[in-house]
């Protein structure tokens, strides 16, 4: 147990991000995004914020908003399990995947610990940014488990969701701190029927309520956001199948955890690709999904570009905003506002999705720290093994630290493409690939 600590309201400390995927910048790993539309027309996502390979998560939570889903702003620890701003006094236990919902005039912010016991709560607020203070544990009489989430009906009546392998749902009390325990079930979704793996969340959309979660059909992993549908809160719900599928965003791959929400007319997938070749290490991403007559959901695939259009070609783009990975490559951190591409094996590719060639081109420009031995890029449209456009060298001898720029001539280019990189050569673990354009 921890001795009460007095809270003290840090200076907000805010950065902007741009448009494009991930959503958050360099350095940053924000996992689990869970997005609500607030009444000041923002959007804001609350997730599990990762710092290391070796285990997941941490002891504190980011939120990230944004007014058109392109420019994102990253509002730093606004809730904390220990340290000088800790709201957790019962337990010095990491944060895993939190939810957020508004009722009663305040925003409630349910969060999850690593332990045995104990592992629900919730934390209160009057900015959907936080900072949320008071947190309070919540009993869920023996079901102690993960990932909360928290929807409200249009009756005004809130249900209380979590649970790992198999999903369970319970009505909440008017305080919107306590579940009616009478009302705890069991089995809401499972691995069995839906591939249910963890991670729920709930929105209704034209009378139909859509459970969205980390589904476990795939790869033998849970590496698809899917959904089950139903015309009462509660169930009894039918699987629908996969909005996303993040496997191969990195080599390193394990799971994933997301949710679906409107804005401005539209609708969207919020999902996370892993990085750094580890299942640990995950960024949050966005991509626009549509919705069939009969209220099914059309599956959709990861791209650079996230919520926005296609790219320009002509824009310098990070080598790290690969949104898939083949062979050995992966993302991982040159400095701490740095990441780029490393870890290439002969014949590994990176593809981005999807840029724009409308203005005329006839080179392409890229910025590589090279190692000691010398690789070459290929450059494809479409597909990774055809439609080669060009190809750059870059030679050996260097230290692996100092980015300097090659660029070779390619073919003429018109119209949207995805791009691969294809990497050949002995000695891509020790060559970074930092960025590049075309021009």
């Amino acid at each position: 147990m921890k001795k009460t600590l007095l809270f003290i309201f840090f200076l907000q400390v805010v950065s902007f991000l741009q448009a494009q995927n991930p959503i958050v910048p360099p350095g940053v790993y924000i996992a689990d995004p869970s997005a609500h539309l607030w009444k000041d027309g923002k959007m804001y996502v609350y997730g599990s914020r990762d710092e290391s390979p070796d285990y997941y998560c941490s002891w504190s939570y980011d939120v990230l908003s944004s007014s058109d889903l392109k420019t994102w702003e990253r509002h730093e620890n606004r809730f904390s399990s220990r340290g000088a701003n800790d709201q957790v006094l019962y337990g010095d236990f990491a944060l895993y995947a939190p939810d957020c919902q508004y009722a009663n005039g305040r925003y409630y912010m349910y969060y999850c610990l690593a332990s045995g016991k104990s592992t629900e709560g919730v934390a209160t607020s009057k900015s959907p940014a936080g900072p949320f203070i008071n947190g309070t544990n919540i009993n869920v009489f023996g079901h102690n488990e993960i990932d909360p989430c928290v929807f409200i009906d249009d009756d005004g009546q809130a249900y209380y969701i979590w649970g790992q392998f198999t999903a369970k749902m319970a009505r909440m009390k008017p305080n919107m701190m306590e579940i009616d325990s009478t009302t705890i079930k069991d089995n809401i979704v499972t691995e069995k029927e839906h591939f249910f793996h963890e991670g729920g969340y709930m929105v209704k959309r034209n009378g139909i309520y859509y459970f969205v979660y980390a589904h476990m059909g795939r790869s033998g992993r849970p590496t698809c956001i899917g959904y089950a549908t139903s015309k009462s809160p509660m169930g009894p719900f039918t699987y629908g199948g996969v909005i996303i599928d993040n496997d191969h965003c990195d080599p390193g791959c394990w799971n994933n955890h997301g949710s679906i929400a409107e804005f401005n007319g539209k609708w969207y997938v919020f999902y996370h690709r892993s990085t750094h070749g580890s299942n640990t290490m995950r960024k949050a991403c966005v991509e626009p999904i549509t919705f069939n007559s009969d209220g099914s959901i059309n599956e959709v695939e990861m791209t650079t570009q996230g919520a926005g259009e296609p790219l320009p070609a002509t824009q310098e783009l990070d080598a790290a905003r690969a949104c898939l990975l083949y062979g050995n490559v992966r993302i991982t951190a040159l400095n701490k506002d740095n990441e780029i591409l490393t870890g290439f094996r002969n014949g590994d590719a990176a593809a981005y999705k999807y840029l724009d060639f409308s203005s005329k081109v006839d080179s392409f420009i890229v910025k590589v720290a090279p190692g000691g031995k010398g690789i070459s890029i290929d450059v494809a449209l479409d597909n990774s093994w055809g439609n080669s456009i060009g190809r750059v060298n870059i030679p050996g001898n260097s230290d692996g630290t100092s980015i300097k720029t090659y660029s070779c001539k390619i073919q003429p280019v018109k119209g949207i493409h995805s791009i691969w990189l294809k990497f050949y050569g002995e000695g891509g673990n020790h060559v970074k690939v930092d960025s590049f354009l075309f021009r």
